[in-house]
């Protein structure tokens, strides 16, 4: 059968549009982000290559709408994504335009996992994350942060906002194995490791979702740890945005809550993030992790070696400062009541080796001799049940055998083990022995006399000759050859 002009005309109309449709089909099908990239470098540009992205605010009381209106007065293309755990309340005015996204981190049950996800609102190569307070007054001022990071050098810019709590750069030294941080001078300004106040900060997108924590706040606290942790270069320019006509946080209740909630969000950022103590410039310290008030930071120990040797960490400073504070109060009690005593196991070998607790150790070990055991009031009481004395700490009788355990506080069970020896024919000898390594009888001679011992911040009493008595419990060169307690489930070799 032979087509006639017009049949063919009309069937090369209806495949050239089920190729569009098709087309079109697949277009929406693909990714967001893989229809939205911005150009190559190299490329001629269209449209922005930065989403603003607004996180830092207080949600009662904030000028979020006005910020957002004055980068779309710049360019009404202009990407802003304003980020909150939950949805805000009072609620904010946002432009309904498809450019302005609120995105809510906290997942929904009614809606899709990527809902939740702050990446799926960024299409741009850059990122910049701005201070509620600040404004965009002037032009070209986030594509030339973008050039900078595009020279190398840095991984993150910022900029100050002016405002009471102006950006200034520190230095910053992460340690995840000692559960630290520890700020100071910067030490070529305007490169820095870590940024104080509320700055202006702009990076890759890439590098800020690569980010195990990327929009925890306080912003400037949890892009520092991260980007100091990671070694990144950040440069503070010199430049200053300005800021909202009518500022935020004007009365004096508003700022009073906005400081409350930032220190509980700091402090809840940084035993997120596993930091127990943070040392600021200037020397001033504070504590995030456990105390007399609270159980201790980790749980029942197995096999000799605590959960945390696993993490690749050390013992959380906290608890060594609750271990000096237990071993230097109970020395006290018991030299007052004439109780021989002296550093054993693993705490006379922390002494020996740098004067202090081993860093990975989980008690103190004291031998006494039992004859003394009834000199001592607390221990007297021990013997019946447990006793809590004037200072909170608790003497018993340790479950696991003959021997006596001064814990921290009732809460808290970091702890001070006390071993009652007695000579046998010259050598000292026990009733319980728990099948460690330097569990062993010794001569009598090592404690006649004891001398003084540095350790864990005072003056402790030790065995005579000690090396040789280290060597005794543990084996040649064991002084100069640190290792785990249990080498045989996780060696300090294995974990480094």
């Amino acid at each position: 059968m032979r087509l006639t002009r017009c049949q063919a005309a009309l069937a090369a109309a209806i495949t050239v549009n089920l190729l569009v449709l098709f087309y079109v089909s697949w277009l929406q099908q693909q990714p967001r982000n893989a229809r939205t990239r911005g150009p190559r470098r190299g490329t001629a540009a269209a449209g922005p290559h930065v989403t603003v992205l607004v996180r830092e605010f207080e949600a009662f009381d904030n000028a979020v709408p006005e910020l957002v209106d004055s980068f779309l007065q710049q360019d009404p293309a202009q990407p802003v994504v304003v980020a909150a755990d939950v949805l805000p309340y009072p609620p904010l005015a946002l432009p309904r335009i498809p450019n302005v996204h609120l995105a809510l981190l906290q997942p929904a049950l009614d809606q899709p996992a990527a809902a939740s996800r702050p990446e799926t609102y960024v299409a741009t190569e850059f990122v910049a994350l701005v201070p509620d307070g600040a404004r965009a007054e002037t032009p070209g001022r986030l594509e030339r942060m973008a050039e900078v990071l595009r020279a190398g050098g840095a991984r993150l810019v910022a900029a100050r906002v002016a405002s009471a709590n102006p950006a200034r750069c520190l230095a910053l030294n992460v340690s995840q194995r000692e559960w630290s941080a520890r700020y100071g001078p910067a030490p070529s300004a305007p490169r820095c490791d870590a940024l104080e106040g509320t700055p202006w900060c702009s990076l890759r997108a890439r590098d800020l979702f690569n980010f195990s924590a990327p929009l925890a706040r306080p912003l400037a606290t949890a892009s520092s740890l991260q980007t100091a942790l990671r070694g990144w270069a950040v440069q503070l320019l010199d430049v200053t945005f300005p800021a909202a006509r009518q500022p935020p946080l004007t009365t004096a209740h508003a700022r009073w809550k906005a400081e409350r909630e930032g220190r509980a969000r700091r402090a809840a950022l940084l035993r997120a993030l596993g930091i127990r103590l943070v040392s600021w410039d200037g020397g001033r310290l504070e504590w995030f992790g456990c105390s007399k008030e609270t159980p201790r930071c980790f749980g029942t120990v197995v096999g000799d070696t605590p959960s945390y040797l696993y993490e690749g960490r050390w013992t959380p400073p906290c608890c060594l400062r609750a271990l000096r504070e237990t071993a230097r109060y109970v020395v006290g009690v018991l030299e007052a009541a004439g109780v021989r005593y002296w550093l054993e196991g693993g705490s006379l070998l922390g002494a020996a080796r740098h004067g202090d607790i081993i860093p990975w150790d989980y008690d103190v070990d004291l031998g006494i001799y039992l004859e003394d055991v009834g000199n001592c009031e607390q221990l007297r009481g021990a013997e019946a049940g447990s006793v809590v004395d004037e200072r909170g700490f608790v003497w018993e009788k340790a479950i696991e055998g003959d021997f006596f355990r001064v814990q921290y506080s009732e809460s808290n069970h970091l702890h001070v083990d006390l071993w009652p020896f007695y000579p046998r024919n010259g050598v000292m000898t026990k009733d319980t022995w728990l099948d460690h390594r330097q569990d062993v009888e010794f001569p009598e001679h090592f404690l006649q006399p004891l001398v003084p011992l540095p350790f864990a911040g005072f003056m402790a009493q030790a065995p005579n000759n000690y090396r040789r008595f280290l060597e005794l419990k543990f084996g040649p060169g064991v002084i100069e050859s640190p290792e785990y307690p249990n080498p045989a489930l996780l060696s300090l070799a294995g974990s480094s």
